[in-house]
């Protein structure tokens, strides 16, 4: 109780990064919307909350912290990021969700994860070569499981099945448990 108000802060998101791990969501979730409620312009309470939220199946909660956050903080990369791609995921509101991506590759311009953002974006709105471009740069950046999940699905929607192929080949040996490159490679290669 008397620590200051940013080991406050670092303190429930520890809290909250163990349940998590623990896949008790919910009551991570419970404790940063505590802590909100004291704490209520705090970015990176904000932050952790609305993506909690959206694991939780909250997304109207998740947006709206998002656009909190957005409007406390314009220039964090990360908050334009996330809702854009959590529109894309959902695949809704596809326009605006690559407006905001886009906006927070403006301000993050190397960015693998909001590059790949864009190149997912780009997928579900039927820019299929662009979409390739833009996953192949996030990938050469770095070499995550989830880039080369989309980037695979690009390839293999183009018909270039064998290249897909490979990188979810050489992604799965690399990161074995990652739930989203399996989930594809399932989905595609069953």
């Amino acid at each position: 109780r008397e620590a200051s108000t940013a080991d406050q802060v670092q303190y429930v998101l520890l809290e909250s990064q163990v349940l998590r791990d623990a896949k008790r969501d919910e009551e991570s979730f419970n404790v940063l919307d505590e802590a909100l409620r004291k704490f209520p312009d705090d970015p990176d309470l904000l932050y952790e909350s609305a993506l909690t939220a959206e694991r939780i199946g909250h997304s109207e909660v998740m947006e709206g912290r998002l656009r909190k956050l957005i409007a406390l903080k314009p220039d964090h990369a990360h908050a334009y990021n996330a809702l854009g791609y959590s529109l894309v995921d959902r695949n809704e509101r596809l326009a605006e969700a690559e407006a905001l991506i886009r906006k927070g590759l403006a301000l993050a311009p190397n960015d693998p994860f909001i590059i790949d953002s864009l190149g997912w974006a780009q997928f579900r709105r039927g820019k299929l070569d662009e979409s390739l471009t833009t996953l192949q740069r996030a990938y050469a950046l770095r070499a995550d499981p989830e880039i080369a999940a989309h980037l695979g699905e690009v390839l293999w929607s183009l018909g270039r099945r064998d290249e897909a192929a490979k990188v979810w080949r050489e992604a799965a040996a690399a990161h074995p448990d990652n739930a989203v490159l399996t989930g594809v490679i399932k989905k595609f290669k069953p």
